[in-house]
């Protein structure tokens, strides 16, 4: 099932004991994984990335709480868990309906859980998460300045948006900087506080990247002002995603379209920009680049791992790359 679904059926308060969160949105999968997990006084355990064992994810959903507590698993991999092994910890959900158990799978490999015959005997819900559009990003962020308590409109927090290309993930972040404000939030504010003092956006950034500028500067003010380096890699496959996009439907229409491109209209110059950038970047170019940023991601995210040192050379190799 699409996220519009999978909504409907936690208002309705329907929803099962067991969950595959998978798709193209790392940022929605990790949301809905909090929101079903955040369970007072619930016995959690998380597996993240390789630290997966099957055994000790199998006792926890076997064993009831000695205080009467839910227990919940949590699985996050861009590895597949064995299909044999999935199989019996949905079905261990089926046994004992108190524990949850989330499975949130990050690769991009979605055939096997995008199919519903594949959870039939089971009351597991898989659910698809694509990136979200304009309109849901602006209403999850403004979601999040409401819990914060911050002062802002929606034309702000499309300002927000675009400051940031669309990330959602990184929008949500800059909330917390605005907290200590007691009054609207403007996007003066946003340009002031978000880029800050000799910092840059992520925008100039990457685009300094495909041109084989020297970006090593824009990469300390943007590490110095707190961003995080696994953020800044994604939203460089983000970007590089969307030149691809423009890249194909130019080749095949002739001329680039943002509505069907980006799912929602866009300044001229931006589109001309993005089509002149897509067009510099062959398709085979696009798939090496892709795998340097996700594979080296997944190194990222091992643990004791020096995070900057990983992300300069990774960037220095997409350089030569492009």
């Amino acid at each position: 099932m699409y996220k519009a679904e999978f909504d409907k059926h936690i208002q309705n308060k329907s929803v099962s004991n067991s969950f595959v969160f998978f798709g193209e949105s790392s940022f929605l999968i990790d949301m809905y994984t909090k929101m079903l997990t955040n369970i007072e006084d619930a016995n959690i355990i998380t597996f993240s990335h390789d630290e997966y064992d099957f055994n000790a994810a199998k006792a926890h959903l076997s064993q009831g709480s000695l205080f009467g507590d839910r227990n919940i698993l949590v699985i996050k991999s861009e590895k597949k868990v064995p299909k044999k092994e999935l199989d019996a910890l949905l079905e261990l959900c089926l046994k004992n309906t108190d524990n949850i158990f989330v499975y949130a799978y990050y690769g991009s490999d979605h055939k096997s859980y995008n199919n519903a015959k594949s959870f039939a005997k089971t009351k597991t819900m898989n659910v698809r998460f694509f990136h979200p559009k304009e309109y849901e990003a602006q209403n999850i962020i403004m979601q999040k300045a409401q819990e914060a308590n911050v002062n802002i409109d929606k034309f702000t927090i499309s300002h927000l948006l675009k400051v940031h290309n669309g990330d959602v993930a990184l929008g949500v972040n800059e909330i917390d900087k605005f907290k200590v404000y007691d009054r609207e939030i403007t996007t003066k504010d946003v340009d002031e506080l978000v880029y800050g003092l000799g910092e840059v956006n992520l925008d100039s950034f990457i685009k300094k990247l495909i041109d084989k500028k020297d970006f090593r500067e824009d990469l300390q003010n943007i590490l110095e002002h707190g961003e995080d380096e696994i953020r800044i890699l994604n939203a460089i496959t983000a970007y590089l995603t969307q030149l691809y996009m423009f890249n194909i439907y130019i080749r095949v229409n002739g001329a680039p379209n943002a509505l069907e491109i980006l799912g929602y209209p866009a300044p001229k110059f931006v589109i001309d920009e993005k089509a002149a950038l897509s067009l510099k970047i062959k398709p085979m170019q696009f798939y090496k680049a892709h795998t340097l940023l996700l594979e080296n991601e997944l190194k990222m995210k091992s643990s004791h791992v020096d995070k900057s040192a990983i992300l300069l050379s990774t960037l220095i190799r997409l350089q030569k790359l492009l």
